[in-house]
């Protein structure tokens, strides 16, 4: 069986053609086929198909497709053909069934001949090869991962012809190439080494006058198309042949195939274009300009000075370190060189592929680079020593990629951006860049939008800013669509993002897009790290304790921990505060939690996000009976509910409350979240047990309005469950409130219902501390005879509670009387 990319797809079968079915289908096996050395992500295959747009059914979908083609080829006697690993799937092809990897073979085996010397041989190879293409590589199928790798292909094409066509020449056959080169000329205009390559062959072939017009005519051309000269190489052709014609003498022609010991004359200028619009960052423009320019003094020996710019996705990092590159550009004369590594990629470009174009910018022709890595970084930092060049590298994955692209020059510099650290890279120093202020935000939408536009409208904008998260890239975005639609108010584009289910389709314009943003970077990190980030989106709260991970896995906390903190590496959650292992706290920049709800609801099942969600909010309820049973001790526990509770070790619960009072003055807001999505989720025991645990320190806090509303939630959910004993203890609760703020009446009237539900259940504790309580609000009445008597009924209970066989001992109370907060100017009774 064969498979065909070179072309439009096929698959041959002996001499049949085999029907691949649907487009999906046909995107799907040609990505399997581009990954087949290393197997393909689902999350690769799904970008393929819908690329930034993908349904909620996606993963089924690409599922469906997979299958489809299993059946096809289980026709043809390869049923095994898509294997399923734990990334997604590979494609068990042989060494000669795919034309591309044939096509490479015959290239490599080509120039292995060429650096022998045997042209002849070489060229045999070289025709070979090319004539395996059949049209442009995978056309027909569309999308942005496959249009990029039929790029990558045709540039291995076009290297191919040039190599080929050199030696060629090196052989004498000008007129035998001139048909062909200046087919290839008409098709790929700006490769200047084709131009040069068909002026040698007519210039060689005594046709001048043609081979100055081919000059004049790439001229034109890159100077309407790209505002730029030709390079040294061909201009010096050219004056060659004017000089040839000029004299009536013959001009030598320039060598085609000698080996580059040094640079051309024409410095490469690799870098992209400046931004017009760039605005702020002027600390840590300067930060990286001082890192990369060191004065005499400052620069190491034998150092080159590393920079490495990081931040999260869409803060801007490219952004910073072009505008950089271009205002240190005079410092560096020898020129710039610039590589989009595509780190956060499925397949991030391979220092192999980059140190190739590198070395060609240095003037190497394509039949002299070498065939290995290490070979072409040798040759690369060969031809660096002793010049001045910037080496800008965009979006590294890790130190693996970045290291072979070093210089060995300390004349050199480098700027890299990434969203890890890279502390692995030696020397290397960190330059962070955070999110825009608000004023900084304001000026970026004035330069895209328009400066009376904001004005205009201040209050929208500063709205549309912080809907936008304050993300340049999102700020962008949102700039270009108001200057695309002038009939747009601000008000009117914020509106629009109101809705969060919305908002990253809202921020997309052209090839600028939020999600895609976000999504090369969750691409980049493992399955499990994935599953952890789709389920932090499950908590309302933030920032999230390091613990919550382990929770919302099932799984040790030293195992998820390392998981929390990859999640910080790829800028897909901030770590805030300066607490330590199970204390770290994090939290998601604002859109970068609206792309994690959007694949929690695409990809994790609603059961499991349930278990994981009880399971947080039972580790939360575990650690706040700790800590009120450290400080209260234990006389609430005839309260508690007999829900479950997902088992932290008891050392780590400890660790974590053994202050509890600045303990749950941390997690309020935790606790609010928490008693609030556990009654919202249906989760009543854990929700009126949270708000009961909870209600001291709300009361030591002064926190009466956070006590009252979850008060109130929780009564709710017990009632909506059915669940008399949370509805007693939320009434308890809601008493002790009442008096608390002296509201004697309703503190009565609630302990009454409360001691009515404790009765009806059976539960004798609920009943003495409603008793005892009820006996407090007497005496502060004055009737102290009905006081006295509830305060006896309530020791009984106390004491046959007491007496019951296996009934654990009271932890001594730190601080309150363990049986709760007393109400304010009442007096606490005495613990029995």
């Amino acid at each position: 069986m064969k498979f065909r990319i070179l072309g439009p797809l096929e698959v041959v079968d002996g001499t049949h053609r085999v029907d691949l079915g649907s487009t999906r289908q046909q995107t799907a096996l040609a990505v399997l086929l581009l990954d087949h050395s290393r197997g393909t992500s689902i999350g690769r295959l799904i970008e393929a198909v819908y690329d930034d747009n993908p349904p909620t059914t996606c993963r089924s979908q690409v599922q469906i497709c997979i299958s489809a083609l299993r059946r096809v080829f289980a026709q043809y006697g390869r049923p095994n053909l898509i294997s399923t690993h734990s990334q997604g799937y590979a494609i068990e092809i042989g060494d000669d069934e795919l034309d591309s990897d044939r096509f490479g073979n015959l290239v490599r085996t080509a120039r292995r001949a060429a650096s022998a010397g045997a042209a002849e041989v070489a060229v045999g190879h070289y025709r070979e090869a090319l004539a395996l293409w059949r049209g442009h590589a995978l056309e027909g199928i569309d999308g942005r991962l496959i249009r990029a790798a039929a790029r990558r292909l045709t540039e291995d094409r076009i290297a191919a012809h040039e190599n080929c066509i050199e030696l060629e020449l090196s052989l004498g056959r000008h007129r035998e190439v001139i048909a062909e080169l200046t087919e290839l000329v008409e098709r790929y205009p700006l490769r200047e080494q084709l131009r040069g390559q068909l002026m040698t062959a007519l210039h060689q072939s005594g046709r001048q006058p043609e081979a100055l017009h081919v000059y004049r005519e790439g001229r034109r051309i890159l100077v309407e198309e790209l505002g730029i000269e030709p390079n040294e190489r061909l201009r010096r052709l050219e004056h060659a042949i004017r000089l040839s014609v000029d004299t009536g003498r013959p001009a030598p022609a320039p060598p085609v195939s000698a080996a580059v010991t040094a640079p051309r004359a024409g410095a490469p200028r690799m870098l992209p274009a400046g931004i017009a619009d760039f605005t702020g960052r002027a600390p840590q423009v300067d930060a990286v300009r001082r890192l990369i320019t060191p004065s005499p003094g400052e620069r190491a020996s034998s150092a080159v000075p590393i920079a490495v710019i990081t931040g999260k996705p869409g803060v801007g990092k490219s952004t910073v370190a072009v505008h950089t590159a271009h205002t240190v550009a005079e410092r560096f004369p020898d020129g710039q060189l610039f590589a989009a590594l595509h780190g956060g990629a499925a397949r991030p470009v391979h220092p192999f592929d980059v140190l190739g174009r590198f070395l060609r910018a240095l003037g190497v022709p394509g039949g002299a680079v070498p065939e290995t890595l290490d070979e072409r970084a040798e040759m690369y930092r060969g031809l660096l020593a002793g010049r001045t060049v910037l080496v800008v590298l965009d979006d590294a994955a890790g130190e693996s990629q970045v290291v072979p692209l070093l210089p060995g020059s300390p004349g050199c510099s480098v700027i890299v951006t990434s969203r890890s650290r890279l502390t692995g890279l030696p020397g290397a120093r960190n330059v962070e860049v955070e999110t825009f202020d608000l004023d900084q935000s304001m000026r970026l939408l004035a330069h895209i939008a328009g400066e009376d536009r904001v004005r205009s409208e201040p209050a929208s904008a500063r709205a549309l800013a912080e809907l936008c998260g304050r993300l340049p890239l999102a700020l962008r975005i949102a700039g270009s669509r108001l200057s695309a639609h002038p009939h747009w108010s601000i008000e009117h584009l914020a509106g629009r993002l109101q809705d969060e289910t919305r908002r990253l389709d809202e921020l997309r314009h052209g090839e600028m897009g939020m999600r895609a943003s976000i999504a090369v970077a969750y691409e980049s990190t493992g399955d499990l790290a994935r599953t952890l980030f789709r389920r932090l989106a499950i908590l309302d709260f933030q920032p999230f304790p390091s613990w919550v991970s382990a929770a919302l896995l099932d799984r040790p906390l030293h195992e998820t921990q390392d998981l929390m903190d990859d999640l910080a590496d790829a800028q897909l959650v901030e770590i805030t505060g300066t607490g330590r292992g199970a204390q770290s706290r994090y939290r998601f920049h604002d859109l970068i939690r609206v792309f994690a709800r959007e694949r929690l609801a695409a990809e994790e099942p609603a059961a499991e996000r349930g278990a994981a969600l009880a399971r947080v909010l039972s580790c939360l309820l575990h650690l706040a009976r700790d800590a009120h049973r450290e400080q209260y001790g234990d006389d609430y526990a005839g309260l508690h509910s007999g829900d479950s509770r997902w088992p932290l070790p008891d050392t780590l619960a400890r660790r974590l409350v053994q202050q509890p009072l600045p303990w749950y003055e941390r997690e309020r807001l935790t606790l609010v979240s928490g008693i609030r999505q556990a009654a919202q989720a249906g989760l009543a025991e854990l929700s009126w047990d949270l708000a009961i645990c909870a209600a001291p320190f709300f009361e030591s806090g002064v926190y009466f309005d956070d006590w009252r509303d979850m008060n109130t939630l929780a009564l709710a959910a017990a009632r909506q469950a059915g669940d008399r004993r949370g509805q007693a203890v939320m009434h308890y609760s809601t008493g002790l409130l009442s008096a608390a703020e002296q509201r004697y009446a309703d503190a009565r009237g609630s302990l009454d219902t409360a001691l009515e539900l404790f009765r009806q259940t059976g539960n004798d504790h609920g009943v003495a501390l409603a008793v005892r309580r009820i006996g407090l609000l007497e005496c502060e009445s004055g009737r102290f005879d009905e006081a006295g008597a509830r305060r006896v009924v309530a020791s009984r209970l106390d004491d046959e509670k007491a007496q019951t066989p296996g009934r654990r001992s009271p932890r001594p109370a730190r601080g309150r009387p363990a049986s709760g907060p007393s109400p304010r100017n009442v007096e606490t009774p005495v613990r029995k």
